[in-house]
């Protein structure tokens, strides 16, 4: 059991021997640092169950925690709340027992452990990835490892977005104006080729617009009818019809996009255990929309469509089956859902999307429990805000995204220039160099975006993710590399445990008491699905570390065993720095 558990059962007794209740709340949060104490019982919830005043109560709790429980050294109250030290031994026999861990936190999926799913990336296969996308997939992939090290079975998949207008519109550019290049023939990335194509058409497309509004037509009447809009409408009937020539050009272009994205995945540092692809799964859901016809579930307009009817759930009636049989995107999200669950031995599943969607997947849960799925309770939508930058919002078809490619290089670029400026590097190979800047600034990037709430819209300034100071990814990395330094230093034994008589210095034990922390924190972020909570709290640890090295000696203090356990001390965090930030996806240099 840890400190609050042996605590609280305690605390449990003590109110139960002096006022025979049972405790509804028992509430425990850190003692503020203008006070003495380790941990704080705040009393005041009891006062609903218990008739005295709370200075009282909080003296009787304290008088028998401290003699019944071992590991409470002393106690204070003040004003109500009731200061509790915890003994050196304690904290002691805790370093003891974890200080060799690199684990520490870690849990290992059990064989019975629940399964879930989590999804996230699913782009477009008519354009590279953008900096929207990147947020995606961080959040997405931190996620996963957050569950997993949770102690969950995890599956990671994406949905490929690989059919409907969208892609034809690119491959009807390419087939009027691309003169047949590939990938090979111009040195491109396949997703970026097939990406300036969806610009070119949109260029193409304002043009036919602008030329027939000039002859008269109304602007909505110039959209429906530009020549080129008819061509990509009547490719994707083509390719519903299984054109042969057609999905011959759509199985290339689509190839192309994906061999791209699979370069960009890989410099991200993400991966997936699974890929779905809509021009698969766009067929499902038609079986379970008749099913749950018959159930009731769902009810028939007098055109043939059909629909639900969600006003009682305080949202409206939704299509789900087009007059003329075609699915809608719900219909296919039905069918997918069910399609996962029968795939992977899971009972939840985690969907990474953007805030845009939040009403389809309120709607998209509710028809799922409405079909009798158990697991449709577990069903989480992990909503994000938008990416901005201090230039404004992306738009695809202009051709105005931040290129997800680009912009990996523009931070390992950015962290070159200032790492040169700050002359850090003296000693190290050209090879050397390059690798340290991507970690760099990935790592940045990666911090950046995920140490902000996943609710939150992110205003994105690469120049300032790599700064060296603060809450940043470089500052947390820098501090691991001077860890590392220490360690190097130490050219003597460090294996022995901390000694029982042992006095810790109070930098000492505000390390320990944070890095008893993790395992908490990362049960906390797998509930909340926030990796925001893992890299805020590996800034206070870091914090705290850089306040111990300014206030005591490490290596050149005279007393041995001091000695040694301030390096293991500084060992043992910057295991717990390596282990939170490889679960937020970033790398952790060995010197800087």
């Amino acid at each position: 059991m840890n400190i609050e558990q042996i605590l609280a059962s305690k605390v449990n007794e003590a109110v139960q021997k002096h006022y025979e209740v049972t405790p509804e709340n028992i509430e425990f949060q850190p003692t503020r640092k203008d006070f003495e104490g380790d941990i704080t019982l705040v009393v005041f919830p009891m006062l609903k169950q218990i008739k005295t005043n709370p200075a009282q109560l909080a003296e009787t709790i304290g008088k028998y925690l401290e003699a019944e429980v071992e590991e409470v050294a002393s106690y204070n109250v003040i004003q109500g709340f009731l200061n509790i030290v915890i003994s050196d031994q304690y904290y002691i026999n805790f370093f003891n027992d974890v200080k060799d861990r690199e684990d520490f936190g870690i849990l290992l999926p059990q064989s019975d452990a629940s399964g879930i799913m989590v999804e996230y990336s699913s782009p477009n296969t008519n354009k590279p990835l953008h900096l929207g996308h990147i947020r995606n997939n961080l959040l997405g992939y931190s996620v996963s490892e957050i569950l997993k090290a949770a102690g969950n079975q995890v599956y990671k998949v994406q949905v490929i977005n690989d059919r409907g207008i969208h892609i034809c519109k690119s491959m009807v550019a390419w087939q009027k104006f691309g003169n047949g290049e590939t990938p090979e023939s111009t040195g491109l990335k396949g997703d970026k080729l097939v990406g300036n194509y969806y610009v070119k058409f949109d260029q193409e497309y304002k043009k036919e617009i602008a030329q027939l509004q000039e002859e008269g037509k109304s602007e909505d009447e110039a959209k429906a009818q530009s020549p080129i809009f008819v061509e990509a409408q009547e490719m994707l009937r083509q390719w519903e019809a299984n054109d042969p020539e057609v999905v011959k050009l759509w199985s290339t272009m689509n190839q192309w996009v994906y061999d791209g994205f699979e370069k960009t995945y890989d410099a991200l540092g993400v991966n997936f255990d699974k890929n779905y692809y809509e021009s698969e799964t766009y067929i499902l859901g038609k079986d379970n929309i008749q099913k749950g016809l018959e159930d009731g579930v769902f009810y028939k307009k007098e055109d043939g469509s059909v629909w639900i009817d969600l006003s009682d759930e305080g949202l409206d009636e939704k299509i789900v089956l087009r007059s003329d049989g075609t699915a809608v995107y719900m219909t296919q999200d039905i069918g997918t859902a069910i399609q996962r669950f029968a795939d992977f031995d899971i009972n939840q599943m985690v969907y990474t999307v953007g805030n845009e969607q939040e009403y389809h997947f309120k709607v998209l849960f509710l028809i799922l429990k409405k079909l009798g799925y158990d697991w449709a309770e577990s069903l989480y939508h992990l909503s994000y805000g938008m990416v901005d930058l201090p230039s404004g919002k992306m738009k695809s078809r202009e051709g105005t995204v931040v290129d997800a490619d680009d912009l990996i290089k523009e931070m390992a670029e950015t962290a070159k220039n200032i790492s040169e400026e700050l002359g850090k590097l003296d000693g190290y190979t050209d090879a050397e160099k390059k690798e340290l800047y991507r970690i760099i600034g990935l790592g940045a990037l990666k911090y950046y975006i995920l140490k902000v709430d996943p609710k939150k819209r992110i205003l994105f300034n690469p120049e300032e993710s790599v700064d060296f100071q603060g809450n940043t990814g470089p500052f947390i990395q820098y501090t691991y590399a001077r860890i590392q330094s220490i360690l190097r230093k130490a050219d003597f034994d460090t294996s022995a445990d901390l000694s029982k008589n042992f006095s810790f210095h109070d930098k000492e034990k505000e390390l320990i008491k944070l890095v008893q922390l993790f395992p908490e924190t990362i049960a906390l972020a797998a509930e909340n699905h926030s990796p925001a909570l893992i890299a805020n709290y590996t800034y206070e640890l870091v914090k705290s570390f850089n306040s111990f090295y300014q206030n005591v000696q490490i290596l050149g203090i005279e007393d041995e065993a001091e000695k040694v356990f301030r390096v293991q001390l500084s060992g043992f965090v910057a295991n717990v720095i390596k282990s939170a930030f490889k679960l937020l996806g970033i790398e952790v240099p060995e010197r800087m």
